[in-house]
C-alpha cells in the first residue's frame, strides 16, 4: 500500500508544476468559494444549487456541493500541493462536466460564456495529473522525509 502511495505522490516535475499549481489552484479556490460561500461576488451554495437543476443538473444540492467543494478545497491543495494528483484527477473531471454541460452551447470563446477558460482549466488540471505536484509541494516533502516508505 505505501508503494502506491509514494507514486501517487512522487513527482519529478520541478519547478514547473508549481508554477501552474499556485494560479490554477487560486482560481479553483475562488471559484469555489464563490459556489459554496458566495464570496467574490458568487451565488452561494443555495441559488447554485438552483442554478444547477434549473440547467438539468440534477440533484442540484449535491451536484453545487461536490463542484463547489472540488473547486474549493481541490484549489487549497493545489495551492500547497497536498495529493496533487487525484486532486488534479477530479478537478479534470469537474471541469469536463461544466465544458459539457454547460458551457458547449455557447460556442468556444469565453466572451459568450464558451468553454474557452473551462478548457484551459481542464489542460491544467490534467497536466497536473501527469505531473505531481513538483519539487515545492507538500507531496514531495512527505515522500522526501520518508513519513511514506
Amino acid at each position: 500500500m505505501n508503494v502506491m502511495i509514494r507514486k501517487l505522490l512522487v513527482s519529478n516535475a520541478g519547478w514547473a508544476a508549481f508554477a501552474l499549481r499556485i494560479p490554477v489552484g487560486i482560481i479553483f479556490f475562488a471559484h469555489g468559494a464563490q459556489k459554496m460561500l458566495g464570496l467574490f461576488g458568487g451565488n452561494g451554495l443555495q441559488n447554485t444549487a438552483i442554478w444547477m437543476e434549473s440547467i438539468g443538473i440534477t440533484p442540484g444540492l449535491l451536484m453545487a456541493l461536490m463542484a463547489g467543494s472540488a473547486e474549493f478545497f481541490g484549489g487549497l491543495a493545489l495551492i500547497v500541493g497536498f495529493v496533487t494528483r487525484p486532486v488534479a484527477l477530479a478537478l479534470s473531471f469537474t471541469m469536463l462536466v461544466a465544458i459539457v454541460a454547460v458551457h458547449l452551447p455557447f460556442g468556444f470563446f469565453m466572451s459568450n460564456n464558451g468553454y474557452e477558460f473551462a478548457l484551459a482549466l481542464l489542460a491544467a488540471s490534467v497536466s497536473l495529473t501527469f505531473s505531481g505536484g513538483g519539487a515545492v509541494s507538500f507531496d514531495n516533502k512527505l515522500v522526501k522525509q520518508s513519513y511514506i516508505k
